[in-house]
């Protein structure tokens, strides 16, 4: 292993037999945490070229368990955000690429700092259960077409390790090591075809378009060589998606969302998305005749159909879906105001993120537990103009005193000027 660190480190390529004797040796314990952590920390100063990023890829996703989808038909299309505030799209695009005639067999995550999770969104609903074996999710998407459930313990248990300990080392945000983690587990969880949201902006790991392109390319790239379909859309997160950030709060918005009444920004980054998966799926020739379809899906009611029938198979007490006020609230709210006239020309989803966490929406660690009623809604975005005096903002929490700690991040997330900013796109471009 020593000679491997010298060989990384000097920028020298590693072959497949090399990489592999890293995985399994770590994923064993044969290799100890300090040597992986010195690999890392050469691999962040010379970086892996595109065979070593994909049999880096490949050699995490057979570290442990693979789900074979093969015995379900169609093509099965998965998505996955690289993370953001306020991002609520599987809960919308699962029932509704669903709802199109695809196979969804979704595996997310919990949320951790700023960034929420969807399982922690879906356990705001009473009753609802993520946890399923192998065979009960793949009979899920079979008899219903669709499944969202946690990460297997078994599946892809050198990514585990490697990001727990990438992210005490100042090892995360390495294009080839956060290439590696997303689609080792996508393609052990047997997507045919991936659709992934590179977020950039304040409130995300990529901070400029830049670094989205270059991570959507290596996405590309690896998929390309274990024959897979990848596009990339970086889309923007200079501020929240949406108006709700908190999980029984998001809940909600994708239940509006459903039902045609949701925020333009949310609707419209869920038909992009969407569009990909179809054309991706075959089931529309171009991403006008898909989004069309899934315009009806939602007009007719099917895409709300089916997230109502994906909450009763996992469990869920249907009734909090079609009365949101049975949903989880807190016992205290704050209206928060803004100080002065004139345009937002600012909003920092990173600020308002750690400010939802502060409320109890997030986890600060591993260990904490989350409020789902806690969390914001926005009444005033980007591009608004304000009074002083007016809500920008109400804050939801079940102790009066975290509202100080969390003002604090909201009175950095907002700039008001006199005169109004150019306006950002959403959909900022696409990576075929």
């Amino acid at each position: 292993m020593v000679e491997l660190i010298k060989k990384k480190r000097e920028g020298k390529s590693l072959d497949k037999e090399e990489i592999s004797y890293i995985v399994k040796g770590f994923v064993s314990g044969e290799i100890p945490d300090y040597q992986i952590s010195a690999f890392m920390m050469a691999v962040c100063f010379q970086g892996m070229d595109s065979d070593e990023t994909a049999t880096l890829t490949d050699e995490m996703m057979r570290s442990g368990d693979l789900i074979d989808l093969s015995e379900i038909p169609g093509i099965k299309v998965d998505k996955h955000s690289t993370g953001g505030v306020g991002d609520k799209t599987t809960l919308i695009l699962a029932p509704l690429v669903a709802a199109a005639g695809i196979p969804v067999a979704k595996m997310s995550g919990r949320g951790l700092g700023h960034t929420g999770g969807t399982l922690d969104k879906m356990e705001s609903i009473k009753g609802l259960s993520v946890d399923m074996g192998g065979e009960e999710f793949i009979d899920k998407v079979k008899r219903y077409n669709i499944a969202i459930c946690g990460q297997n313990k078994s599946l892809v248990p050198a990514d585990k390790k490697l990001y727990a300990l990438r992210d005490v080392t100042g090892t995360v945000d390495n294009i080839s090591l956060i290439a590696s983690s997303i689609m080792s587990k996508k393609l052990a969880c047997g997507a045919d075809a991936i659709v992934i949201d590179i977020k950039v902006g304040d409130g995300a790991y990529m901070k400029t378009v830049g670094q989205a392109e270059e991570l959507a390319k290596v996405l590309i790239s690896i998929g390309a060589k274990m024959n897979r379909k990848v596009r990339a859309v970086i889309t923007a997160m200079h501020e929240p998606l949406g108006m709700t950030i908190g999980n029984a709060l998001e809940v909600k918005e994708a239940i509006d969302t459903l039902q045609g009444k949701g925020p333009t920004d949310l609707t419209e980054l869920c038909y992009e998305l969407g569009s990909h998966m179809l054309v991706l799926a075959q089931v529309a020739k171009n991403k006008n005749e898909a989004r069309k379809t899934l315009e009806q899906l939602i007009e007719s009611g099917a895409a709300f159909d089916k997230f109502k029938e994906l909450v009763r198979i996992q469990k869920g007490d249907i009734s909090v879906i079609e009365n949101t006020d049975l949903l989880p609230k807190t016992e205290y709210s704050r209206e928060y105001k803004s100080k002065k006239d004139g345009y937002i020309n600012q909003l920092n989803a990173l600020d308002i993120g750690l400010a939802s966490v502060k409320l109890g929406a997030g986890r600060e660690t591993k260990a904490s537990q989350i409020d789902f009623g806690a969390g914001i809604v926005l009444k005033k975005k980007i591009g608004d103009f304000v009074k002083k005096g007016e809500t920008l903002a109400i804050l939801y929490a079940n102790d009066s005193s975290f509202f100080d700690k969390a003002i604090e991040f909201m009175d950095d997330a907002y700039e008001i000027a006199a005169e109004k900013a150019k306006e950002k796109p959403l959909i900022i471009k696409t990576i075929i």
